[in-house]
């Protein structure tokens, strides 16, 4: 017996993950039509997301960016993202992530207001 398990668990596990259809390796209850659905409701034109599980990171990326926002004088309705198909339809595994009009502008990290301001008028002008 090893200590890492056989190599052929290892290709089943990764045969499993293939045919499950999931984003997450069959983890989850998400299906093949459930991330085609999340990618036809990525193309929006002029919007904001942020993208995770509601944790306190992700908020404090809303509320920053929201101030980021005002500031800029822009409509300051944000979308928080929790559905985790979707967020993987946008190509996302490390959250918080932004979404700025369709493109992920961030991941992983809270945004300060100061940086948000600046990707916001580089990405909107």
């Amino acid at each position: 017996m090893g200590l890492f398990g056989s190599k052929k668990e290892k290709v089943k596990e990764e045969i499993k993950e293939e045919v499950s259809g999931c984003c997450c390796g069959g983890g989850c209850d998400c299906s093949t039509q459930d991330l085609e659905n999340a990618s036809e409701s990525i193309k929006e034109e002029k919007s904001v997301k942020v993208l995770g599980s509601g944790c306190a990171k992700c908020n404090d990326l809303e509320a920053n960016v929201k101030k980021a926002l005002e500031q800029l004088g822009m409509d300051t309705t944000i979308e928080h993202v929790t559905d985790f198909a979707l967020i993987a339809a946008y190509g996302v595994m490390t959250t918080p992530a932004l979404v700025v009009d369709g493109k992920v502008v961030s991941y992983g990290k809270v945004l300060k207001t100061d940086e948000a301001v600046k990707l916001l008028e580089k990405i909107r002008g």
